[in-house]
């Protein structure tokens, strides 16, 4: 066993102000948002750009085999967030993130790469935060983290079975994402773009078609509490429900109705890092649940069905609304009730959200079975990782 920092050695990402912040050139520069939390991976949403006259440091550039980290956001769930580069990107890496350079003479990168995803990574982690509000992590404490170091060759193999296994998941994930794409081109073409409303839909303001908009309750989880605990880490960057990492909460019967989720409410994220803020979803199916503080429960009339107005926030054009109306810091946004209420939504005719709604039906039930494979592989990568990785 050796600790990472004996193994790998860190470098803080780039600090830039507003003023350095451009558009499409080629000083780019990746941040939290472009590491896929669910897939540890790299994505290129985003990105920010500065200006041509830049300096960008060469320490500051992501390199092959760099393991790229997350080390300050406003949601714990993302602190530690990695993402492994697997080929030169070209492109710098923000503040508030950091680059775990493994020594190749002891260590395998990706073999590092796959201790930073394993439970044992994830439970040290929780044992910093320790239940604390604590936004930003420091190398000094992460560079104790204890990993097995067999031989070489050893760790060659453990990545070529890891690599397998993620492979396969990696396939079905491309499934999914092909299935989302397709649910967007549907709303796309049968309402057109939010933003623009070429075909003339009437509009309204999202609190003109609600019935009610609340915030969950701010009464912290507990180990023993008989109601599943919705946060804003529950609720997905495409608009869905993920209840893999769920707490629990006691709650009276009388809070219980204030707090409750029910068929048809609209979940928002009020408050998260700018990237994340926004995220939409609906309840559908699902049993009795409360909401935690950092979601608006939203509930509708009946001229607007819920599936429609989650999918109409989740659009790109929206997102990026969402991020313009934020307040607050990078790393912890905000948007209010009354805010929320303020936004312009396209109203087309029932007949149509329901045609939208069955068509959104038929591959919510593919993407269950595409799910459910993802879950009995990913169960068998956790075993394997937790046996080479404790």
């Amino acid at each position: 066993m050796k600790k990472l920092g004996d193994v790998a050695s860190f470098r803080r990402g780039l600090t830039y102000a507003k003023d350095d912040v451009a558009e499409n050139t080629t000083k780019q520069v990746l941040r939290s948002n472009n590491i896929t939390l669910e897939t540890s991976s790299l994505n290129f949403d985003e990105i920010v750009c500065l200006r041509d006259d830049f300096v960008i440091p060469d320490d500051k550039i992501l390199h092959k085999d760099d393991i790229f980290i997350c080390m300050s956001n406003g949601s714990t769930q993302h602190l530690g967030k990695v993402a492994f580069v697997s080929k030169d990107v070209g492109m710098a890496f923000g503040g508030f993130m950091g680059v775990i350079e493994s020594n190749k003479a002891l260590v395998v990168p990706s073999y590092v790469f796959y201790s930073c995803r394993s439970n044992a990574y994830r439970t040290y982690l929780n044992t910093i935060f320790n239940g604390a509000n604590i936004n930003n992590l420091k190398w000094s404490e992460l560079s104790k983290f204890l990993i097995p170091v067999p031989p070489l060759d050893e760790q060659q193999r453990i990545v070529a079975e890891l690599d397998l296994l993620t492979e396969v998941i990696d396939k079905r994930r491309m499934q999914l994402k092909e299935l989302e794409t397709l649910a967007q081109s549907i709303f796309y073409d049968m309402f057109g773009d939010p933003t623009h409303n070429e075909k003339g839909w009437d509009v309204k303001s999202l609190g003109d078609v609600c019935t009610s908009v609340s915030y969950g309750t701010s009464s912290p989880s507990s180990p023993s509490g008989r109601y599943k605990y919705l946060r804003m880490n529950n609720i997905t960057y495409d608009g869905y429900l993920d209840l893999t990492d769920l707490k629990y909460i006691d709650m009276d019967d009388a809070e219980f109705e204030k707090y409750a989720v029910k068929e048809g409410d609209v979940l928002f994220n009020r408050t998260n890092s700018m990237d994340l803020i926004g995220k939409t979803t609906y309840i559908h199916n699902m049993e009795p649940m409360i909401i935690a503080g950092y979601i608006i429960r939203v509930r509708l009339d009946n001229s607007v069905m819920p599936v429609f107005v989650a999918k109409f926030m989740n659009t790109p054009a929206m997102k990026k609304k969402l991020r313009s109306m934020a307040k607050g810091a990078v790393n912890q946004a905000n948007i209010n009730s009354k805010e929320l209420k303020s936004i312009d939504l396209i109203v087309p005719p029932i007949k149509l959200q329901q045609e939208f709604a069955d068509k959104i039906q038929s591959i919510e039930k593919q993407k269950a079975a595409v799910n459910q494979s993802i879950a009995e592989t990913q169960k068998l990568l956790d075993y394997t990782m937790d046996k080479y990785f404790g």
